[in-house]
């Protein structure tokens, strides 16, 4: 009897070390996101999550959402939230504030933002849209200032054609109502279109302007103080955005499951995912990098805007030491 209980009592003692070490290993996250994560924008983040690449690092992660990626970078930047998901621009726009985030991950090595035309639109390029009606997200909105570059590369500014600031909803609405000749927006809006019958043509904008795709970001002291949970935590997203790349039918399948909101819609994240994989996600070497001489023109040219009122040392807007390290 003494020697069952001894062994009841060590095996209750292993089952307590091992909660312990589980509840241990499991840090809470915070990730601030510009939008809802239900956007199939952020489908290689829900990827991670609902296939368990946070767990498995490790992570407890919670997805809350933020007013765009300027306010996701200044809520990061205070300490708010340990981590948050923006784009590659976004230090460019606040270190000049005082916000010290960097980029620490870049999900793509092409721009997110679009030029999305009418199917039988005679629209070949930037050149094309003088005196024509294109709708943004809004004015503040980073693919508003992708649509500047991609003006001033045909010698075009936003006082040759007619820009609304349309909203989330009205963006594609008034594209599809064909009151306006062409959008600035993320893939996203394809799928939306296409779910509602209308025919388009998508130009990536980084064809003719070198912005670029999502990021993310962490503040500096985080970076210093605890690289390794960043480390895990851009890890698991990058195997994200991998499953999306080799899959795009089984990573829309699952996170529609992931989503309620989208139920129904699998077909549409479908095209929206394959558009993901095939233009954005692309292009770079090494899985997450961020290239310093598209950041450093890029900032030259929200400089020569007056977008931001002085230039940042390129070196503080990103790193690339957690991508190019042993992952």
């Amino acid at each position: 009897m003494v020697c069952r209980f001894r062994h009841l009592m060590i095996a209750a003692l292993g089952l307590t070390g091992l909660l312990s070490v589980s509840a241990h290993a499991a840090d809470q996250v915070t990730y601030l996101l510009p939008a809802p994560a239900a956007r199939p924008a952020f489908g290689p983040w829900t990827i991670a999550q609902y296939r368990g690449y946070y767990e498995k690092e490790g992570l407890s992660v919670t997805f809350q959402t933020a007013k765009g990626g300027v306010d996701v970078a200044k809520q990061v930047g205070a300490g708010n939230a340990q981590i948050g998901g923006a784009l590659g621009d976004t230090p460019i726009l606040v270190r000049p504030n005082g916000i010290a985030v960097k980029a620490v991950a870049l999900l793509g090595g092409r721009g997110v933002t679009q030029l999305i035309l009418h199917e039988d639109s005679p629209i070949k390029g930037p050149a094309d849209l003088k005196g024509k009606t294109v709708t943004v997200l809004s004015y503040q909105d980073t693919t508003f200032y992708a649509l500047l570059g991609m003006l001033a590369s045909a010698n075009l500014t936003k006082n040759d054609l007619d820009i609304h600031s349309a909203g989330p909803s009205g963006i594609w609405q008034l594209f599809l109502s064909n009151k306006a000749d062409a959008m600035a927006a993320v893939p996203d809006y394809i799928g939306y279109v296409t779910e509602a019958k209308g025919k388009i043509r998508a130009i990536p904008g980084d064809t003719y302007f070198q912005s670029m795709a999502q990021a993310i970001v962490a503040s500096d002291d985080l970076i210093k103080t605890n690289p390794q949970l960043i480390r895990r935590i851009v890890r698991a997203t990058l195997r994200g955005m991998q499953d999306i790349m080799k899959n795009p039918a089984e990573a829309a399948a699952d996170f529609v499951k992931a989503t309620p909101e989208n139920n129904g819609r699998e077909a549409t994240v479908k095209t929206i995912f394959e558009y993901y994989a095939t233009h954005v996600y692309p292009g770079q070497q090494v899985l997450g990098a961020i290239d310093p001489e598209r950041m450093a023109k890029l900032q030259d040219f929200y400089v020569s805007e007056g977008v931001v009122r002085e230039k940042s040392p390129v070196e503080a807007l990103f790193t690339n030491q957690f991508v190019t390290e042993e992952r």
